[in-house]
């Protein structure tokens, strides 16, 4: 949330807000449902498990603010704010009948470990009406995020997206099992079997929707590393390559400034073997083209691995045939005339 907070010094759109105080919501509830912090803040209130209420109340908060988000990613500001409305209201009208439920119930003691198992064995309505209200609104998000993934402008925006969507079998569970304690419930039974279930079920989506959230920040680090690794390893499994070529044919080689890059480098070492793969060419010869295609239609080569193959078994040939001092071929010599000679 506090890295997020610094994107407001450059970005105080709608979208960037509601994302901020969706990690502001989501950090509360973690807090408040500390034992010891869901005490003191009923206690301070001076209504036993108010905590209770406060907490699922952010909950319903929380998806408000996600349906913002996606809303305002995928349509223009005045359409996003006419979609957001109805939902913002029936979410309003969730917590004013949930406050009312809760101030009919009575407790005599606090419950900061089976807050909503209790409510559900002796106050159901209450319950029913919150998770119905979480559950729908999740089904909501969870659509948007799968339809904005089709037109997201950015690859680390989608995969975020995907992410967010994963969570809602997680979602699903957490609400199955929250149902269950109500049925339950009517039965005089205590739901306490399953809540580690729903437990572990609502963190993991906690878990996975916060890393989709903040997947477009930090996912275009990651692309920067991996393409310095694989920068990394193509000059490296280049090397021999080069070495091989510039032997014979040194001309196109440079030297560079010591202060030059690696994706400097690697371009350079690339046109370096083009070059000389160029020069090479009188000493390509037809057969070998012929052979090597024949070879891979043994094997089953096709596509881009078939033309690597035969592309590296002519080179290797013509690196061959000049160090033995053989004679260039005719025929290249001639289609290269074509082309403007060795320049």
């Amino acid at each position: 949330m506090v890295y997020k907070m610094r994107v407001l010094r450059t970005d105080r759109s709608v979208t960037q807000l509601a994302l901020i105080a969706n990690f502001a919501f989501l950090t509360i509830i973690y807090t408040v449902s500390t034992p010891t912090v869901w005490v003191a803040t009923s206690e301070t209130v001076g209504i036993v498990n108010f905590s209770g209420l406060f907490t699922q109340g952010c909950v319903i908060l929380l998806t408000a603010c996600e349906q913002i988000i996606l809303l305002h990613l995928s349509h223009d500001r005045e359409t996003a704010w006419r979609k957001a409305r109805p939902r913002l209201a029936c979410l309003a009208v969730v917590l004013g009948v949930m406050a009312v439920l809760f101030s009919a119930a009575t407790s005599v003691h606090e419950n900061p470990n089976d807050f909503a198992v209790t409510k559900a064995q002796f106050y159901p309505a209450y319950l029913i009406v919150y998770l119905t209200a979480y559950s729908v609104s999740q089904l909501d998000v969870g659509i948007m995020c799968w339809r904005y993934t089709k037109i997201a402008p950015s690859p680390w925006l989608r995969r975020g997206l995907y992410c967010i969507a994963l969570t809602l079998p997680f979602v699903f569970i957490y609400s199955g099992s929250r149902y269950a304690d109500v049925v339950a419930g009517q039965f005089g039974v205590s739901g306490h079997a399953w809540e580690p279930v729903a437990q572990w079920a609502v963190a993991i989506a906690a878990i996975i929707k916060t890393i989709g959230w903040t997947l477009p920040d930090w996912g275009p680090h990651l692309s920067r590393i991996w393409r310095r690794v694989d920068d990394r390893r193509a000059y490296r499994e280049l090397a021999p390559v080069h070495v091989a070529l510039t032997t014979q044919v040194p001309g196109p080689v440079l030297q560079l400034d010591a202060t030059a890059d690696l994706p400097t480098r690697l371009y350079r070492r690339m046109v370096e073997i083009r070059d000389a793969q160029w020069s090479l060419r009188p000493w390509m010869h037809p057969s070998v083209t012929i052979s090597a295609a024949q070879l891979c239609d043994e094997v089953g080569l096709t596509g881009n691995d078939r033309a690597a193959v035969i592309e590296a078994a002519v080179l290797k040939a013509a690196v061959h045939t000049k160090v033995q001092g053989g004679s260039p071929s005719l025929s290249a010599l001639g289609e290269m005339s074509r082309f403007g000679g060795l320049a």
